[in-house]
């Protein structure tokens, strides 16, 4: 399936960058230290974060991000349909379904681009809580606040990695801050 959309080099290449940031967003220290749901809604929300992430250190960059960014979305759509065929999904729905957490990723990516633009951590904040938090009811303000910071820090730390790295599908991730500012979770990268 992959070889019809990319060349052979880039869907080993693509596949395993976007399996990182799948491992990244699988980190336990989120849901164990910054009380993010682990559910299915949490799980897609942390990979929609991290797509984000890389997505906004490609944006801009010229053709050769560009391309990547488009394959690592075209890699994550067919992630999607894989998942929900393994939960049971049938066909007649899986359209549907596919598109709706396509458009929700898109939407988050919107979101978060207006938020990290913004000069506070206000409004990364609130956009993390409808999203990350969602299912949550009462959300522990320090939790939310060390997501907001490890979010602005990791787009920062993503900026400051030469982009060449990032290509070649070697992000690197800070630590998991714990609530309070502490780092915590594990490296990556």
């Amino acid at each position: 399936m992959f070889a019809r959309l990319f060349n052979r080099r880039d869907v080993h290449a693509d596949t395993a960058f976007y399996t990182a940031i799948v491992a990244r967003s699988r980190d336990e220290a989120f849901y164990r230290d910054l009380g993010v749901p682990d559910s299915i809604d949490g799980r897609f929300d942390m990979v929609a974060l991290h797509v984000f992430l890389i997505m906004h250190r490609l944006k801009g960059e010229g053709g050769a991000a560009e391309a990547t960014a488009r394959r690592l979305y075209d890699i994550m759509t067919m992630d999607f349909d894989r998942t929900l065929r393994e939960m049971g999904v049938g066909d007649s729905g899986l359209g549907r379904r596919v598109t709706a957490m396509v458009r929700g990723v898109a939407g988050r990516i919107q979101a978060y681009g207006a938020a990290l633009a913004a000069a506070d951590d206000r409004a990364l904040e609130v956009v993390l809580d409808n999203n990350v938090y969602g299912t949550v009811h009462d959300v522990d303000p320090a939790a939310l606040a060390a997501m907001a910071a490890y979010v602005r820090a990791q787009a920062a730390a993503l900026a400051a990695q030469p982009l060449a790295e990032v290509l070649a599908g070697r992000p690197r991730f800070i630590p998991v801050p714990l609530p309070g500012g502490e780092p915590g979770g594990a490296h990556s990268g």
